[in-house]
């Protein structure tokens, strides 16, 4: 009996049961928050399994575990307010008239549809993984360029339209009148966005010329890395410090490309200095035998090898050497010109002669 009347006391418009339901319900919202993720994420794999071959639930649930939660805890706030009433004194207006609960009741359905946004989004990321793996079974690199950019086109067409319809169910505007406005002021969104829209149409100068795509290695200027991303907006590298770098589009049509995975061959060229101690016929001899090693060598092109007497320097007699190496695999290449290099070393000492270094000769005269 204590506690009945306990319950039915009326404190700022509302009975003390009404604000226990109120705590009841957020704090099941807030403890079953993340058991309900779990199901309705269940629900959804179960829904698009015959379609998500090679990515299991486990993927899904990391995706939609976020938006999911917000939303559970968006539909608890809705059903525990519900509970309560404003008080009459505080003479608010009614939800159709500008106030406070007009206010609270859009900012609420604005909350709900981005939410439910940001699950469609989530679900689409979860299919681009499926068709990243289809694309990872074949061995054209052209679909794994074209699964992410068809993603993020989607995302961004969702994204638009989640927008009007925020201002058309929410807002009450006239869409069609909206979007006849957008025409007159296009030029001025055109100017306010170039940066943006430079970088979109080099997305699609990329997608369409193809100048490099998916995992091959590229240097713009300074800069050398592998293709990890091709975006809207960006293309993100893999640079060989293992460092993560983003570059506009805009910068990869405009500048000059050397796509490196296209190359046939890795050339080497460098110079060794001699000392002028160095005899002609230890310079011919030296000269032969790098020559000979290098064209017997397996990983180079015999007729492409180049190895010359080059220039006298101030402190050094130079050989040029030149040759290619018939791998593009970075490993074997470092391989191959290591071996090289320490049979020139051999070669040179085998020979008799000795590597130059800066040196300065005083020649003292006796008066």
């Amino acid at each position: 009996m204590i506690l009945h009347d306990f319950m039915s006391r009326i404190f700022l418009g509302n009975l003390v049961e009404s604000y226990c339901w109120f705590v009841g319900i957020l704090l099941a919202g807030l403890i079953f928050k993340r058991v309900l993720s779990k199901i309705l994420t269940f629900c959804v794999f179960k829904f698009l399994q015959k379609y998500a071959t090679g990515v299991g639930y486990d993927k899904l649930l990391v995706l939609l575990k976020k938006p999911l939660g917000v939303f559970i805890l968006l539909v608890s706030g809705y059903f525990a307010f519900n509970k309560l009433t404003f008080p009459v004194e505080w003479n608010f207006a009614p939800i159709d008239q500008f106030g406070l609960r007009m206010i609270i009741y859009r900012v609420y359905e604005v909350a709900i549809i981005a939410t439910l946004t940001w699950v469609l989004l989530r679900v689409i990321d979860f299919f681009g993984l499926v068709l990243m793996y289809r694309a990872s079974l074949t061995e054209s690199k052209m679909d794994d360029q074209l699964v992410p950019f068809i993603k993020e086109s989607i995302k961004v067409i969702i994204t638009i339209l989640a927008v009007f319809f925020i201002l058309g169910t929410v807002f009450k505007l006239n869409i069609a009148s909206l979007i006849a406005g957008l025409g007159i002021g296009g030029l001025a969104i055109a100017l306010a966005a170039k940066e943006s829209l430079e970088n979109l149409l080099g997305s699609f100068t990329i997608f369409l010329d193809r100048p490099f795509i998916i995992g091959d290695l590229i240097r713009i200027g300074t800069l050398e890395g592998h293709v990890e991303k091709i975006g809207f907006r960006s293309t993100r590298l893999r640079t060989l410090e293992k460092s993560y770098v983003t570059v506009p589009n805009k910068k990869l049509v405009d500048t000059e490309l050397d796509n490196l995975s296209l190359r046939i061959q890795r050339r080497v060229k460098f110079n060794i200095g001699l000392t002028y101690e160095t005899t002609p016929e230890q310079f011919k001899k030296i000269v032969a035998d790098i020559q000979n090693y290098i064209d017997g060598h397996t990983h180079t092109l015999k007729d492409e090898t180049r190895v010359r007497l080059n220039e006298f320097d101030s402190s050094a007699i130079n050989i040029m050497i030149l040759y290619f190496v018939d791998t593009l695999e970075y490993d074997v290449y470092l391989d191959v010109r290591q071996e090289i290099n320490y049979k020139i070393i051999e070669i040179v000492q085998k020979q008799g002669s000795n590597f130059a270094y800066p040196t300065t000769t005083v020649l003292m005269k006796n008066k």
